[in-house]
């Protein structure tokens, strides 16, 4: 690449990472993209890999595959462990560093345990592949045990605990039950399956709470209808290896605790000398500037205040895919001397899939409102995720997993491998 050209580091290959780049495609400019991880993944499918329905390589893409015909661009294999600001370079866990003219953050975010003792020892994540795939496979080894040691059921081995009534944890325990009620009977013939149970555990009085309330309810009766037992208004206070006490005197014995009760930014937000609020996610400027830094700039989940009346937008895709082409164009606007614009998110609105069968989508205000459930919000969601899955090797794999679940109820994909370390991996992420 040319070394006259203005040189843009970006750091993190997610949604706003990517996206950024994709922005930068035509631009006068020279790309380095700098990630720990030689790809980058789908995170709203990561729970189909923990419940055996994908496989982890139709949720991710390699990151040199995906930018192979984009020429301005380099990809170092990396973790990042500071920034340096004087001399403008990104300092790499190699001891080598990356110069830069401009900068964005993208970091991402990980897991918020808010302090709950226990919760970062024991409980189980979903924000990587690692962790995906650790999952499942513990999943799986629960009923390998269960069915030699039947006695250990009682123990709370199939017991399975999810915290967090949002999206995720809605979809999770959704693919959960039907894991047990439609496949594993059938691997485990001599083992009564009907004995486990899934628990969703929300804090507050109602499931998606950032959704409407009739889809909240759609979303509790489907569930509770397909054997999902709902502790609403309830609060986790204390997780040990096998047991999770809750506020009001709810304990629950369980060997797999899913953590999806909220995130915070990327521990690397802390590090870069740059001002950070609540959850450690960066305050920014209206452009997505970091404050005295024009030339540098944050998108996606590390984000949290913008502007003077600190709007704070929600950590999803949407949000970090349209943040990373903003930051993308403020660059471009700063090489034309031009000025930056203010950012403003246009919300398209949400959905979660309940399970087969059952969705919820609501759109945003802006796109007429219209609020759907049922087999229709089960189609939108697959159709939207679709279309967002990185590359048509994963779509086609992920559309044809689909398809034969949808017929056979069968997963492909219930493999235990073995686990990697992972438990509070998302306190090291960059």
């Amino acid at each position: 690449m040319a070394n006259s050209r203005p040189k843009v580091a970006i750091i993190g290959a997610g949604f706003a990472g990517m996206s950024a780049i994709r922005a930068l495609r035509n631009a006068p400019v020279d790309i380095t993209v700098i990630d720990r991880n030689n790809y980058y993944t789908f995170q709203p499918l990561l729970y189909q890999v923990a419940t055996a329905l994908l496989e982890p390589n139709e949720v991710a893409r390699s990151v040199r595959a995906s930018l192979r015909r984009q020429r301005n661009v380099e990809f170092v294999l990396a973790g990042v462990t500071g920034i340096s600001w004087e001399h403008r370079a990104v300092l790499l866990d190699d001891g080598s560093s990356v110069s830069f003219d401009y900068l964005i953050q993208a970091a991402g975010s990980a897991y918020n345990h808010f302090g709950i003792p226990g919760v970062a020892e024991n409980a189980f994540f979903l924000k990587t592949l690692t962790e995906a795939n650790n999952l499942r496979s513990h999943i799986l080894t629960q009923f390998e045990r269960a069915s030699r040691e039947p006695e250990l059921i009682d123990d709370g081995l199939l017991e399975f605990v999810i915290i967090g009534g949002g999206p995720t944890g809605v979809e999770m325990a959704g693919a959960l039950v039907e894991l047990f009620d439609r496949v594993l009977p059938r691997d485990f013939p001599g083992l009564d399956v009907s004995r486990a149970r899934v628990h969703l555990v929300e804090a507050l009085p109602r499931l998606l709470s950032t959704y409407h309330e009739s889809l909240s309810r759609h979303a509790e009766q489907v569930l509770s209808r397909r054997g999902v037992q709902l502790h609403l208004g309830t609060a986790l206070e204390e997780l040990s290896g096998d047991t999770a006490l809750f506020r009001g005197g709810l304990a629950l014995r369980s060997k797999t605790v899913i953590w999806a009760a909220g995130v915070r930014a990327s521990q690397l937000a802390g590090k870069i000398d740059s001002p950070t609020g609540r959850a450690n996610r960066l305050t920014v400027n209206d452009d997505l500037s970091l404050p005295g830094r024009r030339f540098a700039f944050a998108a996606g989940d590390i984000v949290g205040a913008i502007g003077p009346e600190e709007r704070v937008y929600p950590q999803v895709g949407q949000v970090a895919i349209q943040q990373g082409r903003f930051a993308a164009r403020q660059i471009l606007q700063l090489l034309r001397g031009a000025e930056t614009d203010r950012f403003e998110y246009r919300d398209r609105g949400n959905m979660a899939i309940v399970g087969r069968n059952s969705g919820v989508a609501e759109l945003s205000p802006r796109l007429g409102g219209l609020r759907f459930s049922g087999f229709l919000g089960f189609l939108a969601w697959l159709f939207i995720h679709l279309v967002y899955l990185p590359g048509h090797r994963n779509r086609f794999g992920a559309l044809l997993s689909w398809a034969i679940h949808y017929v056979t109820f069968d997963r492909h994909a219930r493999l235990i491998t073995r686990m990697e370390p992972s438990k509070g991996d998302w306190e090291n992420r960059q």
